[in-house]
């Protein structure tokens, strides 16, 4: 987030690994967890959501196609920007708050459950959603490629329940589903961030998406496009391999246990496998 909307004429960080150092240096390692209070409250049910629709979804659909796979991680990745977008608003606005000092001067926010009560006073449900469109072109492709490369990885490379090695299987190929959807969108996460981080200082610079887009690109080039994307995809991986990778196992526990007969995973059991 810092690295996307920092300011071009006069940049914090130079790449990464030096806004990694700088924050520590500056504000302590515990300046790394800015904003984690939003994340915690909503990745449960962000979660949720999107297993839940996505193995509904390819029910629905009757047939477990690659299409159909792009199309029920679609539809889910589309639900869950309800709870993702004031979610995130509150992550963005807690991260930029106090940069680069180590006991902040002005606290406009205690924490992101007061920062999303603050922004709803100030500027009612538009402000709590700001960002929700580029919130919903970001999310519904993504999660299609999301699911769709998870589908397509377990395929080849064999996932079934007796192999010895299935956990590192099913941790790889939710790493690399993680990078194929952050890469498919990552573009509009940029905007995303800077629409949702406009306004902080006082002075609101963009008028919508198409505005955010021209005058990004029109001073900074199409480089704008890729700020922060090491740090993304570095933590992208490890994330969604143990996202993919528990889901996967718990719904092979509980199948086996006969607990849950009628709980098909969309992008598991349909394989032609004993998954």
């Amino acid at each position: 987030v810092r690295l996307q909307v920092q300011n071009v004429e006069k940049p914090l960080y130079r790449g990464t690994f030096h806004c990694f150092q700088s924050i520590i240096k500056q504000e302590s390692a515990f300046g790394l967890y800015k904003g984690i209070g939003s994340p915690m409250m909503g990745l449960t049910f962000i979660n949720a959501l999107v297993f839940g629709v996505q193995g509904n979804t390819l029910r629905a659909l009757g047939k477990d196609t690659p299409l159909n796979q792009f199309l029920a991680g679609s539809a889910a990745g589309a639900i869950q920007c309800i709870i993702c977008c004031p979610m995130e608003l509150a992550k963005t606005r807690m991260q930029l708050q106090g940069t680069g000092e180590y006991k902040l001067k002005m606290k406009n926010y205690k924490n992101s459950l007061d920062c999303l009560i603050k922004i709803y006073q100030k500027e009612g449900l538009r402000g709590i959603n700001r960002g929700m469109v580029s919130t919903l072109i970001r999310e519904t492709p993504s999660f299609g490629f999301y699911f769709l490369t998870y589908d397509c990885m377990t395929r080849y490379l064999g996932c079934e329940a007796e192999d010895s090695y299935v956990i590192p299987k099913l941790l790889f190929s939710g790493g690399m589903s993680g990078i194929v959807s952050w890469l498919s969108t990552y573009p509009m996460d940029v905007i995303k961030s800077r629409l949702q981080a406009d306004g902080v200082g006082g002075v609101t610079q963009y008028n919508g998406i198409l505005d955010c887009v021209r005058k990004s690109y029109h001073e900074e080039g199409w480089r704008v496009f890729t700020r922060g994307l090491t740090s993304t995809l570095l933590r992208a991986f490890p994330v969604n391999a143990a996202t993919f990778a528990t889901v996967t196992v718990f719904l092979m526990y509980m199948k086996s246990e006969d607990n849950l007969p009628e709980c098909e995973p969309g992008p598991v059991i349909h394989q032609p496998s004993s998954l």
